[in-house]
């Protein structure tokens, strides 16, 4: 196994296609939702970025965990655990939900998945929401089945992924829809496939229902793609940054609701359906976030790695945010990075200063998002 610094036990879940990543390559591990999700791999992040850019690439996101809801109040429970109408959600669809808890805080931002009247799935960030969820159906007495599948994403990311995954799977596969999906053949089963996946470059997710499939799965790809330079990756900090695809733990958690994540157009304010926070934001709608997610551009040279959140403050050194994912960015040549701006600080342009680990204090503009 790679040198992850990770101590291994059951406690840290291997994804179906862990031996895969082993295999080939990985340089070391995250966890997210109790599973171990691979981060690097032989390439720097830089060449990794202009690779996931140009060509195509094939990622273990096993992690995306599934939180099945079935049965007859299922509809219900979806409902009320988010502020977006899900009433007109439709069997194909893809939809990003914020999940609040009960003072409007982020609880989560899954893709929800409608895949009957009464079954869907939760396809979750990191965080224990399956608790959450089982919670909420025993405290209201609902008819539903709330458990975790054998579900196990594989993403095939990157501009050259529409011709691999239509040379696998057929031409039928070019017309679905961002953020529809398709029940396709997959190794003589029958899979469901989003077009959908953490970056901003194009690609599918291939929700692999059966984690005994996962290496068969992983070497039947990356055969396939060799023709289109396929190869390992993970969701690359560079691209996600500049595409402003925010991580929940990092960007946003529940010390923030959605409307200072940005999600306003997501949240649904009328009297005709309920969930749990509503009230409380409500209230925060018509009183006005406090704080609004924006990007940030900087100086000063490449910054160094943003273990920690570089402080981000006026000329006056006035805190007004901090900076919780950072890099540089080879294509526009400066720093990028993702705040939580305090109000009167967020307009765009507005010049702030980052205050980061090696002692330098970076002049930058406030910027709008994606990059």
């Amino acid at each position: 196994m790679a040198q992850s610094g990770l101590n291994m036990s059951r406690r840290i879940r291997r994804s179906p296609f862990t031996d895969k990543v082993e295999e080939y390559g990985v340089r070391g591990f995250s966890v997210v939702n109790h599973m171990l999700l691979p981060k690097a791999f032989e390439t720097s992040v830089e060449d990794d970025y202009w690779h996931l850019r140009e060509h195509v690439q094939i990622w273990d996101v096993g992690v995306q965990r599934q939180v099945q809801i079935t049965g007859l109040d299922a509809a219900r429970l979806v409902q009320m655990m988010t502020p977006r109408d899900v009433r007109q959600a439709k069997i194909g669809q893809c939809l990003y939900v914020p999940m609040i808890d009960e003072d409007a805080g982020m609880l989560n931002d899954p893709v929800l998945i409608k895949l009957a009247d009464d079954k869907f799935w939760l396809s979750i960030a990191d965080s224990d929401i399956l608790l959450w969820v089982k919670g909420l159906a025993l405290g209201l007495k609902l008819n539903v089945d709330v458990e975790e599948p054998d579900v196990s994403p594989l993403a095939i990311q990157g501009p050259k992924a529409i011709a691999l995954m239509a040379d696998l799977f057929g031409e039928a596969i070019r017309d679905l829809g961002y953020f529809q999906y398709g029940i396709f053949d997959v190794l003589g089963t029958r899979q469901l496939i989003a077009r959908s996946g953490y970056s901003k470059q194009g690609g599918f997710e291939i929700y692999l229902h059966g984690g005994h499939l996962g290496s068969d799965l992983w070497d039947m790809i990356y055969q396939a793609g060799k023709q289109y330079n396929i190869m390992p990756g993970c969701p690359n900090l560079i691209e996600r940054i500049e595409g402003g695809l925010m991580s929940y733990g990092n960007e946003f958690t529940r010390d923030n609701n959605p409307l200072e994540c940005g999600f306003e157009e997501l949240c649904y304010f009328g009297d005709d359906i309920d969930y749990i926070g509503k009230i409380a934001l409500r209230r925060i709608a018509e009183e006005g976030p406090q704080k609004l997610i924006r990007g940030i551009k900087f100086g000063g040279g490449k910054a160094p790695p943003c273990g920690k959140p570089f402080l981000v403050t006026t000329r006056d050194n006035i805190h007004i945010g901090q900076i919780t994912s950072g890099i540089y960015s080879p294509r526009l040549k400066c720093n990028v990075g993702m705040s939580m701006m305090a109000k009167g600080h967020w307009d765009f342009g507005t010049v702030v200063f980052v205050h980061t680990p090696d002692g330098i204090v970076r002049e930058g503009t406030v910027s709008p998002l994606p990059f």
